[in-house]
């Protein structure tokens, strides 16, 4: 087995620094307007990658239509933002603007045929997240999209 070279570029990425809470594996337990009174579960796991230099979430649902996804959490530190690049089983690509303040993170996509925000609020010692979510398929009136709870597993 080749041994892959370590990279100079694989140390932590300060910027990132806040995003620590979030590392760890979660169980997800949510609803979508959809399939009204139906509980979906799930799975979500975040971890360090590239040694710290990006931060790689993988969420999973257990229902079928529902996609299991990946997405890379990284920075800009030109302008001090945050993005994260979001690529699913559909093979729907996305990239979305983030923000994380007083225990809320937020990550958010405006485009003209459909728009997309989510809050997760960190409670119980960054040990849950309460996630809510809300589409835009004009631009200008929101509805209701997932929410989920995440619980921390490890």
């Amino acid at each position: 087995m080749k041994k892959q070279p370590t990279h100079a570029a694989q140390i932590p990425n300060p910027a990132l620094n806040p995003f620590r809470k979030l590392v760890g594996e979660w169980k997800t337990v949510g609803t979508h307007p959809a399939l009204p009174g139906k509980q979906l579960t799930g799975y979500s796991s975040f971890n360090w990658m590239e040694g710290g230099a990006f931060l790689i979430w993988h969420s999973e649902m257990d229902e079928e239509g529902f996609p299991n996804g990946i997405a890379i959490f990284g920075s800009d530190d030109a302008t001090n933002k945050w993005f994260m690049l979001y690529f699913d089983e559909r093979k729907v690509s996305r990239m979305y603007e983030v923000s994380l303040q007083n225990n809320v993170l937020s990550w958010w996509r405006d485009a003209p045929d459909f728009s997309q925000r989510y809050i997760w609020t960190f409670t119980d010692d960054d040990n849950t997240m309460i996630s809510k979510g809300e589409l835009s398929k004009n631009g200008t009136s929101w509805e209701a999209d997932l929410e989920q709870v995440f619980t921390r597993v490890m």
